[in-house]
């Protein structure tokens, strides 16, 4: 059927039934729900349908379920869209991308339905299907690290329904999908050019194994000092799963600074840069003296006992642009995709020495 044969189908439906559900109608005549949502915005812009709830009314079916009064059962009416937020479970990192989304949604009275990612693939099915089920328009996807690449993004392929990947990339396989995160690799960049603009030419790297922006921050940093002509100082890997390994790593640290083979890194997180400030301390050790440090997320970096310096993703904008290109994917079906990323910026403290030390002269 043409687009508008298609409507008037959809009409007639109507105006046996008096409502329809989405996905039955899409499966009933054979199109995409995606379809058939833009159908229901087009006739409802139209004043010829009212939305509601994974679906639509007659204006006759609505005007007796108004006049009726809240007593009357039936699907609940809404004034907007309605997206699926699925999110991490508890990281400290994340919870500033939901406040974007939050804040754009109020603004544009969006409705969001948060849901937690679960442990497999498996479980983020579900967790979709629900979301589908309960009738939203769209789902903006943060899946947990660690999903199976390969079949995550066939999974991806497969969802009849528009899907913004937050804080997250994917491959080419992924469908017609689309992205809004922060540029780690850039932000890694900001962080080595500003140690290396201040004199140092060997600068380590401590990482966190499980994040998934870990290979984005070592892809930046790899670049930045071969652009530079940096010899790359050690890395240290930190890996929650092991055990008193995981813990290895300051010690490390802490006994290269003490020999003076490391003189500046950048650390991520914000939470392990503020425990090496201290272990640091413990020794006798300065920062920036003997060891100048930027680190990365810059959630609770300014609260260290020395400043610290650090590079700072756009978390709240990543969010709000992800609610944007959802409402205008939802306005516009045909447009083309987009895949967009936004740039840290590095916030100058006084671990990385290039401020001077209390009451001495600049």
């Amino acid at each position: 059927m043409l687009a508008e044969e298609r409507r008037e189908a959809l009409l007639r439906i109507l105006e046996r039934r008096g409502s329809i559900k989405v996905k039955e109608v899409a499966e009933e005549i054979g199109v995409s729900a995606v379809t058939v949502r833009q159908d229901v915005r087009d006739l409802a812009g139209r004043g010829l349908v009212v939305r509601v709830h994974g679906g639509a009314m007659s204006l006759t079916a609505a005007q007796a379920a108004d006049s009726a009064g809240p007593a009357t059962p039936g699907p609940a009416m809404r004034r907007g869209d309605a997206f699926g937020l699925i999110v991490p479970p508890g990281n400290y990192y994340y919870p500033e991308i939901i406040r974007g989304v939050q804040d754009a949604a109020r603004t544009h009275g969006v409705r969001i339905v948060l849901a937690v990612s679960g442990e497999t693939l498996t479980d983020n099915r579900e967790q979709v299907r629900r979301l589908v089920a309960a009738g939203v328009d769209g789902l903006l996807l943060m899946p947990r690290a660690g999903l199976e690449p390969a079949g995550t993004e066939q999974w991806l392929a497969g969802l009849d329904i528009p899907v913004v990947l937050v804080d997250r990339r994917a491959g080419a396989q992924a469908g017609r999908l689309e992205q809004v995160a922060s540029d780690h690799a850039h932000g890694a960049g900001l962080a080595v050019r500003h140690l290396a603009g201040l004199g140092h030419e060997r600068i380590a790297l401590v990482a966190r194994a499980e994040s998934p922006n870990t290979p984005l921050i070592r892809e930046g940093y790899a670049a930045a000092c071969q652009a530079l002509g940096l010899t790359q100082g050690p890395e240290y890997r930190i890996d929650p799963t092991g055990g008193s390994a995981s813990t290895e790593w300051f010690e490390e640290l802490v006994r290269a600074v003490e020999a003076g083979d490391v003189r500046a890194a950048l650390v991520h997180n914000d939470l392990d840069a503020v425990t090496l400030v201290g272990l640091l301390q413990a020794r006798d050790l300065r920062v920036p003296e003997d060891l100048a440090i930027v680190t990365y997320d810059d959630e609770v970096a300014e609260l260290s006992d020395v400043p610290l310096t650090a590079v700072a993703p756009p978390k709240r904008a990543v969010g709000a642009w992800a609610v944007d290109l959802m409402r205008r994917r939802i306005a516009d079906p045909a447009a083309p995709l987009v895949e967009l990323l936004l740039r840290p910026e590095l916030r100058v403290r006084d671990s990385s020495g290039a401020f001077p030390a209390q009451g001495e002269a600049p």
